[in-house]
């Protein structure tokens, strides 16, 4: 009983684990690009 218990929770921790590094990979920031002449 308790094996399914943690397989079920464990199942569930892993859904929401990929759908939170999904989104995170979905927001990542663009990379400030630094103009040649620094002094500008």
């Amino acid at each position: 009983m308790a094996e399914g218990y943690l397989e079920s929770h464990y199942a569930e921790y892993e859904r929401r684990k990929a759908a939170w590094l999904k989104k995170k990979k979905k927001q990542a920031r663009p990379l400030i690009e630094k103009p040649e002449d620094e002094a500008l």
